[in-house]
């Protein structure tokens, strides 16, 4: 097998993202439900999307705590807020609606312990970090919006949690500092491709940046964060080598919130589970080889050589004496043919007769007939 060298620079670093769960490298993608603020700002829908996500197959459930004061300055919480999908006269009323409380985290992180699944959120600024490190999260997601807040990196990478960093909004120079700042202080991170937009057209998704990414960052698992609708461009993701998957998720897309349209409903979400673990199988090896389970085929419709026109013993053979057909019994494989040209039968060989191996005077093998 591979020289343990050559095999570190193929594949991409692996690291532990939870608890005996390790990402990148050939172990299969990590699928993060997006839960978010899909919950509705309700505790028991929120358990109910967390049992849900399990039943459907994925990794972990993730939410999004902020620290509302931290998160935004008073002007932006006193701001009206008039749309379809509010849940409150004034932004931070509605922000503060959808918010859970800490002692609500503990019992959501709590459920998801009791139905086997991993639990964390995205801290949405300093003070949710603090509070997410307290509760012990197994990793931190850091959101597209606070990816090219340097500050709040820093202090994210310092807690020594791996980190799964967005990349929605940036550029690759953006991206580059990224990795610069991190990588010295927290080696265990990896960042996703994304394009921030509810939902988001498949013009824009820009799959080729996962490609860009492996090559800039060849010493960390790359993922895709998506906002699209449907399954098929995640599912095109991971066979393009995205080791963690992140997609939103809802009960129904006609509810209240501007992030319902771009998420997974459960059947889809059971759906693009099962169809990433069948592409995985799929993805296989990349040795090509006749397999075990081709021989049926080769024995049925394999060709051989075969002779073309009667061959006496002792004629050298020339190319024109040979053609090929699917022959019985088998015969030299057609690959031999010009191998063939030049050597001398030593017997009869009939018209339309298959070519063997041991018609063929000091016969050297270069591929099995």
């Amino acid at each position: 097998s591979r020289s343990p060298a050559r095999a570190r620079t193929a594949m991409p670093l692996e690291f532990e993202l939870c608890p005996g769960r390790r990402v990148g490298g050939a172990q299969p993608c990590f699928i993060i439900a997006e839960i978010g603020q899909n919950h509705q700002g309700d505790l028991a829908i929120a358990k109910q999307m967390i049992r849900m996500v399990k039943e459907c197959g994925a990794d972990c459930a993730k939410f999004q705590k902020s620290e509302l004061e931290h998160k935004f300055n008073k002007k932006a919480l006193e701001r009206p807020y008039t749309s379809k999908h509010s849940w409150g006269k004034t932004y931070g009323e509605h922000k503060s609606h959808l918010e859970f409380s800490h002692d609500q985290y503990r019992e959501l992180q709590k459920y998801a312990k009791e139905i086997g699944i991993y639990f964390t959120a995205s801290g949405m600024d300093e003070m949710a970090v603090e509070f997410l490190h307290e509760l012990d999260v197994p990793f931190f997601k850091v959101g597209s919006g606070d990816t090219n807040n340097f500050p709040y990196l820093e202090k994210t990478a310092k807690k020594g949690r791996p980190m799964v960093i967005s990349s929605g909004m940036q550029s690759m120079d953006t991206m580059h500092k990224v990795y610069q700042l991190v990588k010295p202080i927290n080696p265990n991170f990896c960042i996703l491709q994304c394009t921030s937009a509810y939902p988001l057209q498949p013009e824009d998704v820009n799959l080729h940046v996962i490609t860009a990414y492996q090559s800039a960052f060849p010493d960390i698992p790359i993922g895709y964060s998506g906002h699209e609708t449907g399954i098929a461009i995640s599912v095109a993701a991971v066979a393009m080598g995205a080791k963690v998957l992140e997609r939103h998720v809802t009960l129904d897309k006609t509810w209240k919130g501007s992030d319902h349209q771009a998420s997974l409903e459960p059947n889809e979400l059971a759906e693009l589970v099962r169809t990433i673990r069948l592409v995985e199988k799929a993805m296989g090896s990349p040795v090509k080889q006749l397999l075990p389970c081709e021989m049926a085929c080769n024995e049925k419709l394999g060709k051989s050589v075969v002779a073309k026109v009667p061959i006496p013993e002792g004629t050298v053979l020339t190319l024109d004496m040979l053609t090929v057909k699917v022959g019985e019994p088998k015969g030299c494989p057609p690959e031999e043919i010009f191998a063939l040209v030049g050597k001398k039968v030593k017997i009869n060989i009939e018209e339309d007769e298959t070519i063997t191996e041991d018609a063929i005077e000091n016969h050297v093998k270069k591929v099995k007939c």
